[in-house]
């Protein structure tokens, strides 16, 4: 049984085969709150928003699981839809998920884009990031905010904490060095989550990454301003193109495993 849900939004345009997007959110949320993103991105091609094991409206595992385990139930998951190679687009947890897939399954991952990226190693400890979340919960949109508060509460807070110290532990800049496609990372502005420094340093690691930052956005970048996001997104799909497209289902090397 797989537990990864999907929304989707078909494309309806001219275009004979459009891109397809897939929408991964982080940790405590669902694809709720990329609505308004997914509805900018339906104009240019066909949309998948998932619900992760145990978030939102999938069924939740008997166990925790790692970053790896939730882009392999993701891959496995597109595979149903056909297995058409996707833009993956991840925010927060679901950057490191989106990383994972494009190394666990690389033909299915044309480009991936990374929102609001976690966990920053200098301050990957739970405290830490609670703070940096409370503070960014304050100055972010009631709608935001409720909308987050309505999925952790879906979720729980013993899935959340299971969960957490994958998210922590996971190794996001040595995983975006072995990505062979090109990698776009969004931040807001005055996101105190993903923090300026550490946003370059994860496009830095990249082979193929370029940094865009969004005026006055926050951690909910796709959800406060869905229509510049999406265009950075756009901008990505149509000038850069994966520069040798792996045919295997592993790629070369071996993934990097999370820090114990």
């Amino acid at each position: 049984m797989n537990h990864v849900r999907v929304h989707t939004l078909q494309h309806v345009g001219p275009h004979h085969e459009p891109p397809v997007f897939v929408l991964v959110h982080g940790i405590g949320a669902s694809h709720r709150y990329f609505r308004r993103l997914q509805h900018e991105l339906a104009g240019r091609g066909d949309t998948h928003a998932v619900d992760l094991p145990g978030f939102g409206g999938s069924p939740r595992p008997r166990r925790a699981l790692s970053i790896e385990q939730l882009a392999s139930a993701l891959g496995d998951r597109l595979d149903d839809l056909g297995g058409r190679r996707a833009v993956v687009v991840g925010h927060s947890m679901g950057v490191q998920v989106a990383v994972a897939l494009a190394l666990v399954r690389p033909e299915l991952v044309s480009h991936v884009v990374l929102l609001g990226p976690v966990t920053d190693p200098d301050r990957a400890t739970a405290l830490t990031q609670a703070r940096d979340l409370c503070r960014d919960a304050v100055r972010e949109p009631v709608s935001g905010n409720a909308l987050l508060l309505a999925d952790f509460l879906r979720c729980g807070p013993r899935w959340y904490v299971a969960e957490l110290p994958a998210m922590l532990t996971y190794p996001l800049l040595d995983a975006v060095r072995h990505v062979r496609c090109p990698v776009l990372v969004v931040r807001g502005s005055r996101d105190p989550v993903a923090r300026g420094a550490w946003a370059a340093r994860v496009s830095g690691a990249a082979g193929n990454g370029r940094l865009v930052e969004v005026p006055g956005a926050r951690h909910l970048v796709q959800h406060t301003d869905p229509q510049r996001t999406a265009a950075a997104i756009g901008e990505l799909v149509e000038s850069r193109s994966c520069a040798s497209p792996p045919l295997s289902r592993r790629p070369a090397g071996t993934p990097p495993r999370a820090r114990p």
